[in-house]
């Protein structure tokens, strides 16, 4: 049929065919629009970003599928149409942009997920634009091979050749997919997060600066940056001085004088500590400083002060405001702290000589019997 009659009126079907199809488009398309206006107004009240980002990942998915339905409405109602291969031709053309729109819908839901909450998640702080990458790559390949099978391609000649390259890829990439999951584990069992301040067995310390899919970056205090890779950290012994606290424990071994009043030295001590903790950056205030005695040296009585720092860098300057201040205060107090000092007491000696020397000639009697 060229003509279609309307209410007595021929119309050619050249000219009713375009129109039924922009009637049906443009009647979808301002219902869809006026739809997602008042969803996407309810949306933004609430406190959940799923929905804003479902409704933005189905929004051109829900086009597709409005100007292919035209397509097959045309088909389905006007009689001249009815023919099979046209009909063939508007299933396969559904078909096709119907998986085309769900896989597009699902990349960008995915990718949208990662966008919102990758800020949430250390190891995507760094590395988004690998993981929304890897996830398109995956969709979009799962796609294809749907698409493939909807057409009646056979898929397992590709998935067997799949699973050969990706053992090839797999033994290739060891040491990469190696620190990958070290970099999981790492994430998963936090023995430490950005910013915190760690110490490496191997002597190797600073801030963790980021955390990455293969290697952890870690800024030393010289300002120096070292990358780790994440399966030596896995198996490493590591010191986190902020966990379960950033404030530690400073100590600062002090020596005085053996002729010294320990009590007054004590005493003396503990108000130069307690003045750091109040007016130095980096002191805790309301930490109650004190000493404890544990060794007669060779030259001196040995004691530890135990200070408090609010975090590890700043010990550095909390010992050297208390070691400054204690040395001018045992200067006014009169309280000696002794150089390194090596004395030999001859008087001493000659009595142990003495007495070494009566026990051998004792030893030696015994010996012939004589007693």
């Amino acid at each position: 049929m060229n003509t279609i009659n309307i209410l007595n009126f021929g119309i050619s079907s050249w000219l009713f065919i375009p129109l039924v199809y922009f009637v049906w488009v443009s009647v979808w398309l301002f219902l869809k629009r006026l739809l997602f206006f008042f969803v996407r107004k309810y949306a933004h009240k609430t406190k959940t970003k799923l929905d804003d980002i479902f409704i933005r990942s189905f929004d051109l998915p829900a086009t597709l599928f409005i100007f292919t339905s035209g397509g097959v409405i045309v088909e389905k109602i006007l009689p001249f149409t009815l023919n099979t291969q046209l009909t063939n031709f508007f299933v396969i053309v559904l078909k096709a942009v119907t998986i085309i729109a769900v896989v597009l819908f699902a990349d960008r839901f995915i990718n949208g997920l990662i966008r919102e909450y990758s800020h949430k998640i250390e190891i995507l702080q760094a590395s988004e634009g690998v993981a929304r990458t890897v996830v398109r790559l995956v969709v979009i390949s799962l796609g294809f091979l749907i698409l493939l099978d909807s057409f009646g391609v056979s898929i397992t000649p590709v998935l067997a050749s799949l699973g050969i390259g990706s053992l090839a890829v797999a033994l290739a990439l060891q040491p990469t997919l190696e620190n990958f999951f070290a970099g999981i584990q790492i994430v998963i069992d936090k023995p430490f997060k950005e910013g915190q301040f760690i110490r490496l067995e191997s002597g190797d310390e600073g801030y963790v600066h980021k955390i990455g899919w293969r290697s952890t970056w870690i800024r030393m205090l010289p300002n120096n940056m070292v990358v780790i890779p994440n399966k030596n950290l896995v198996n490493a012994q590591i010191t986190n001085y902020y966990y379960p606290d950033k404030e530690l424990a400073v100590l600062v071994q002090v020596g005085v004088h053996y002729g010294s009043d320990l009590k007054e030295v004590e005493r003396v001590t503990i108000e130069v500590a307690r003045e750091v903790m109040e007016e130095v950056a980096g002191g805790v205030p309301n930490f109650e400083p004190f000493v404890r005695y544990h060794t007669f040296a060779d030259f001196s009585v040995n004691f530890t002060v135990i200070l408090r720092a609010k975090e590890f860098v700043d010990q550095y300057l909390v010992k050297h405001e208390f070691i400054k201040r204690l040395h001018q205060r045992y200067q006014e107090e009169g309280i000696v702290i002794p150089f390194p000092i090596e004395a030999v007491n001859l008087e001493q000696e000659e009595k142990f000589a003495k007495m070494l020397q009566n026990h051998q000639q004792e030893q030696l009697l015994n010996k012939k019997g004589i007693r």
